[in-house]
């Protein structure tokens, strides 16, 4: 028996031996990507120490605010690929919450090997596939972001297979930490699976997603579709609902984006979201709102400029106007924003 065991011990090290330098030989091809954003913001109500946001990245008043500085570098050689995308700023620290030190500025680092050309395995820590909307501002036509995305997932660590159906379908199978932590003590795991089409001119693309853990389940659906040469039309819509011992509770959210673009040069995006902490969630709303939100794109080379306009409306006093600090349904803020990707 031994001698089997060390006989195959060998030629399975003469295996690797001839694979690894095969592999050796194969050209490695690394790219690199960035990008940098700022923006200031004045709430045009917000009472003296309140900034009248609920949403992402955008809490301050009248002040000057850097975004995020992030730097990404993806290496291959044959089949594999290392990724180490990081980031500095106010949405790197909002989006790794969780995290401290070092690892708040690890927005994804993961390790990917395509197994074929209709599988691909993943590990490490990536962005959520649910929702529309991008940590990276380059990402989004809005600078300001939706309820939808503050409060839904950011990130998962953990593995994914994605896995080609033929023609535009694919899936996407998963198992994580818990959502948004980079690393825990938890024994919970949570469920991840996506699966999506498009026709066959990619005029019309559709996205199903789905995460459930440790009593958290959420579903989400993202349907993106050219409505004509200068005209697009976006929805993203989660419902997510918690039951975690004796308690439960819910919310979910809807927006639309229409897109308009007379040229190369200038765009704009009309975003309507719909928030509503149905359930009296830990969010802390306790109600229903309405944000609308006016983004231009005026676009100078590899440098875009958004100026834009923002009104929310809740069911419920929840901002805060004048120097009485009274409570109000409605805030308006204008944001001008500039993003650099290179």
């Amino acid at each position: 028996m031994l001698k089997k065991i060390s006989a195959f011990s060998c030629l399975l090290f003469s295996f690797l031996s001839i694979n690894a330098q095969s592999d050796s030989t194969k050209k490695a091809v690394t790219t690199f990507s960035g990008a940098i954003d700022a923006y200031y913001r004045y709430g045009f109500s917000d009472a003296p120490g309140k900034t009248n946001n609920f949403t992402s990245f955008t809490n301050s008043q009248n002040s000057f605010e850097l975004g995020m500085a992030t730097f990404k570098v993806d290496h291959t050689v044959g089949k594999v690929t290392a990724t180490a995308d990081l980031g500095f700023g106010r949405r790197a620290q909002e989006f790794s919450y969780n995290d401290a030190g070092s690892l708040a500025s690890i927005k994804q680092m993961y390790l990917t090997y395509a197994a074929s050309d209709k599988v691909k395995f993943t590990m490490g820590k990536w962005a959520t596939h649910v929702g529309y909307e991008l940590v990276d501002a380059a990402g989004n036509r809005n600078y300001s972001m939706s309820y939808g995305f503050s409060f839904g997932p950011f990130f998962h660590t953990g593995i994914k297979a994605d896995i080609s159906l033929g023609g535009k379908s694919a899936m996407m199978v998963g198992i994580a930490n818990p959502t948004d932590y980079s690393t825990t003590s938890s024994s919970a795991k949570f469920f991840l699976a996506q699966f999506s089409t498009a026709t066959s001119n990619d005029k019309v693309k559709a996205y199903l997603n789905f995460q459930g853990g440790a009593g958290i389940t959420q579903y989400n659906l993202v349907v993106t579709g050219a409505l004509a040469d200068k005209w697009g039309i976006s929805y993203d819509g989660s419902l997510q609902s918690y039951k975690i011992g004796g308690s439960s509770s819910s919310w979910k959210s809807h927006a639309m984006y229409l897109n308009y673009d007379p040229s190369s040069a200038v765009g704009f995006t009309l975003r309507q979201d719909y928030f509503d902490d149905r359930k009296n969630t830990p969010i802390g709303i306790g109600g229903k709102m309405l944000a609308t939100t006016l983004s231009a794109n005026l676009k100078v080379d590899n440098l875009t400029i958004i100026p834009e306009f923002r009104v929310d409306n809740s069911q419920q006093p929840v901002f805060f106007k004048g120097a009485s600090s009274t409570g109000t349904k409605t805030s308006a803020a204008f944001i001008l924003a500039a993003v650099y990707k290179f």
